[in-house]
């Protein structure tokens, strides 16, 4: 296995190479601080408090969350809250799971619809178009693993709140190492692959079809 960092490097893709940088900070970023800005609404100031509500990606994401990233092109954040504190407790956990979520996607149609204003689909791509184009799809797949029911993702939290039984299992011991193994086991074969080719297909029909709409 090589090092993704020096093969786009080396295959001259430095403006993709770039593109993706940015917008996993950035995205990452946003995606903690909707988790925390739902907890402030709903009552814990449990972020506040330990210094998380911040465009600082290094305090969501942490060193090693950054190495693994520009290593193996893995990369995760965390956003401490105390689901005591919510108003609402279940309807209020949920809220806070679905944020960070909602917020790529958010991310990814204000940034493929600009794309939709900018694209040219008969001319050769422009640097802006790949930078637009990267953050539209990068941030659907992140909404869509981090949707995935698989713990510690958003989207067991999401599951587990909304039925009891699967909550249970969830708090096993064992569930988040099974979970994150799970995890690291869809990533490593083909399904990634799908998902990754899914969000580029999806962000670039939306992007045209903006196209048609304002031409």
């Amino acid at each position: 296995m090589t090092w993704w960092v020096h093969d786009l490097w080396n295959a001259d893709r430095g403006v993709e190479l770039i593109s993706w940088i940015f917008w996993v900070l950035l995205s990452i970023t946003l995606h903690e601080l909707a988790h925390g800005w739902a907890a402030l609404w709903e009552g814990d100031d449990t972020p506040r408090i330990t210094g998380h509500m911040t465009m600082n990606p290094v305090v969501h994401m942490g060193v090693t969350s950054i190495i693994a990233f520009l290593i193996i092109g893995i990369a995760w954040g965390m956003m401490p809250v105390n689901p005591y504190r919510l108003r609402h407790v279940k309807w209020g956990r949920i809220l806070v799971s679905f944020a960070g979520p909602a917020m790529n996607l958010l991310i990814a149609f204000v940034v493929l619809t600009v794309l939709g204003f900018v694209i040219d689909p008969l001319a050769e791509q422009t640097h802006v178009e790949t930078f637009l184009l990267t953050g539209g799809f990068l941030n659907l797949i992140l909404f869509t693993l981090n949707m995935l029911p698989v713990p510690p993702l958003d989207g067991s939290n999401i599951l587990g709140n909304l039925f009891q039984t699967v909550g249970n299992w969830y708090r096993h011991p064992q569930a988040q190492m099974a979970g994150l193994l799970l995890f690291f086991l869809l990533i490593m074969t083909n399904m990634f692959s799908v998902v990754f080719v899914w969000a580029q297909y999806c962000s670039a029909k939306y992007a045209l079809f903006i196209y048609s709409l304002v031409n």
